[in-house]
């Protein structure tokens, strides 16, 4: 809907007048596709003041640190579901009942083994291979085996890439990281929860039955719940662009993998533990925290505050209260959980971290809660990219709902003016 509206007064002594685009709640946005009958367009480098699309699927409030799913709050959702019903309802918009939420866990479990054929692809590349690089190879190349799945204007073929996506990435994620540890792949287990059976193929081996621990099996649900969707980001907008030209969405969601793999995305938990490795010992704390104080020095404490939210990542409590269950279950002998506990103290103690709202977010608990799971850091964007991928998928269903229109941002040439070819040869 459309509220009041905007005039904008240029130079040479027009005007444009501008629509404001209202949400069902939140601020509303300047619509300035009128700028295309003036030759004029707006700079904002990173689109970080600029909706892209409309959305119906997640909502944040930056400023009272707020994240809906479908209007539903996200605490609520970790507390009280299991990621599959999370998916549905990413999906469809409403929660499930029984009935369909049986059929939708039914199907997907239908869909979880991988051809042999990719197993054999994996074979190609060196054993230590980034996790997240085999994902984005292997993700990618599932389009070579889906190509049937092309009309993406057809409801019923896009339920059907869903399925096979929010099933096949579990055990993806897991053979990449057999494959980087030089263990057999395990196959999945129907008999187990989403949750459960992906735990049981990251940890499972041939020669031992493997039993989920309960409290692993939560923890795990809540990290795949909690980075389900976070609207707009990098990798969901990359998603959204690979998506606008049509492109088989095994390809979408492979694009989706690369743009998280960054530590200004997804990969910020990886750089969390890599940070905790610098620091190594609990006697090192002080040192590092004061090079975070001081403004001159380019060290920063990964893992604390947050780029969206101005106070804190609504996110982060549940995981607070997970990574608090984990560690009291499986102990703290490690010396980089002990390092993160006192910097976690630090965070909620010190003046300098209050005053900069500098508390620890998601990203923080969940490298902490993969850790004590026995994971290397370089699983922790993999595993943060199986619960987004239900997002992506969400994300990239919507926009097909809609008349298609290719995304083709404008930019603000700062080249060479027309000039004539001389050779210099």
């Amino acid at each position: 809907m459309t509220e009041k509206k905007a005039t904008l007064a240029l130079n040479d002594q027009r005007s444009v007048e501008l629509d404001f685009n209202a949400g069902s709640f939140g601020p509303a946005a300047l619509d300035i596709r009128p700028f295309l009958g003036e030759d004029l367009y707006t700079y904002d480098p990173g689109f970080v003041n600029t909706a892209g699309c409309e959305s119906a699927i997640t909502y944040i409030d930056a400023r009272n640190s707020v994240l809906l799913h479908r209007g539903f709050p996200v605490d609520q959702l970790a507390e009280h579901c299991s990621f599959p019903e999370v998916c549905y309802i990413l999906l469809h918009g409403q929660a499930p009942s029984r009935e369909e939420y049986d059929r939708f866990t039914e199907s997907i479990t239908r869909h979880t083994l991988i051809h042999e054929q990719m197993t054999r692809m994996l074979s190609g590349f060196r054993r230590d291979s980034h996790p997240m690089a085999l994902m984005c190879a292997v993700v990618g190349a599932l389009a070579a085996f889906y190509h049937d799945v092309l009309d993406v204007d057809n409801a019923g073929d896009r339920e059907l890439a869903a399925l096979r996506l929010l099933a096949k990435m579990p055990t993806v994620a897991a053979m990449c990281y057999k494959y980087s540890i030089e263990q057999p792949s395990a196959y999945p287990r129907n008999s187990l929860s989403y949750t459960g059976n992906f735990l049981h193929m990251l940890f499972a081996i041939p020669a031992e039955k493997y039993e989920v621990d309960p409290i692993l099996e939560r923890a795990m649900n809540r990290i795949l719940i909690l980075h389900a969707d976070h609207g707009q980001c990098p990798s969901t907008t990359t998603v959204r662009t690979a998506g606008s030209s049509g492109a088989n969405p095994f390809a979408c969601i492979a694009a989706g993998l690369a743009s998280m793999w960054g530590p200004l995305h997804g990969g910020a938990n990886e750089a969390c533990m890599r940070m905790l490795e610098e620091i190594s010992t609990v006697d090192r704390i002080p040192a590092f925290v004061n090079r975070a104080k001081d403004r001159h020095d380019s060290f920063r404490l990964m893992g604390f505050g947050n780029s969206i939210y101005h106070h804190f990542d609504p996110r982060a409590a549940i995981l607070r209260k997970t990574c608090h269950e984990v560690l009291s279950a499986l102990g703290m002998e490690d010396n980089l959980l002990q390092v993160a506990m006192e910097l976690e103290h630090i965070a909620m103690t010190d003046a300098f971290f209050l005053e900069n709202k500098l508390y620890p977010s998601a990203d923080f608990y969940t490298a902490l809660i993969l850790k004590a799971m026995g994971l290397p850091s370089s699983m922790f964007t993999v595993i943060t990219a199986v619960g987004r991928t239900t997002g992506w998928i969400a994300h990239w269903n919507e926009m097909h709902s809609r008349p298609l229109k290719a995304c083709r941002p404008r930019q603000v040439y700062t080249g060479e003016e027309r000039r004539d070819f001389v050779s210099r040869l």
